[in-house]
């Protein structure tokens, strides 16, 4: 098995390179798709936000309103790091579960936003990262998104640097053209995974 970290900046177009190394075969680990599940309604993980934030934080239907959470945290580490502190070890515990569920030959890819920031390099025997200019980003995040300005800004900059990130990659996926360019970095970063998979 080999085990590749994928990373990148809110905007970066981390998900499209995931969904296309997923396409070529890689078995894709979705850290925040994951993160959404385990504080799905009559979750333990909803039960302790709630607690911790307030009902204020939940939409009539019961589901967490993730925009308004959003908001809060994004705006004070203090209580970020509280979301993190309920959310993280949720998600590690499902992580596991579906990387023992691999095939022993796998390429997994572990989509996972906070790599550098958590400082979680290590783990992995490969790190990509997703990159594009932050003002490429924040036009992604407001045209695309639909976020204003301030908020984008404020979670480009709850995130690492874009240095950081760079610092722990092994391979970098430049992505701020068209998707075409995307599809065509994708395919020569699967082959090197492969080379890299039967060269252990």
């Amino acid at each position: 098995m080999l085990k590749v970290g994928l990373t990148g900046g809110i905007g970066s177009g981390k998900s499209e390179a995931a969904r296309r190394l997923g396409a070529l075969g890689a078995v894709v680990i979705d850290a925040d798709k994951i993160a959404r599940e385990v504080v799905e309604p009559g979750t333990s993980g909803l039960a302790l936000i709630v607690d911790e934030f307030g009902p204020e934080m939940l939409r009539p239907d019961g589901a967490l309103d993730r925009e308004k959470l959003g908001r809060v945290v994004f705006a004070d580490p203090e209580r970020l790091a509280r979301l993190n502190a309920i959310v993280h070890p949720r998600v590690g515990e499902r992580v596991a579960e579906l990387q023992r569920q691999a095939p022993e030959d796998a390429v997994v890819v572990y989509d996972v936003p906070l790599l550098a920031e958590n400082g979680l390099a290590p783990m992995y025997d490969v790190v990509i990262v997703v990159d594009a200019p932050d003002d490429v980003r924040l036009s992604r995040l407001t045209t695309l998104r639909g976020m204003t300005e301030d908020d984008a800004l404020a979670r480009i900059k709850a995130q690492a640097t874009r240095e950081d990130r760079l610092a722990v990659a092994d391979i970098v996926i430049p992505n701020e053209g068209p998707l075409d360019e995307l599809d065509a970095r994708a395919g020569e970063v699967w082959q090197s995974l492969l080379s890299r998979r039967e060269a252990r």
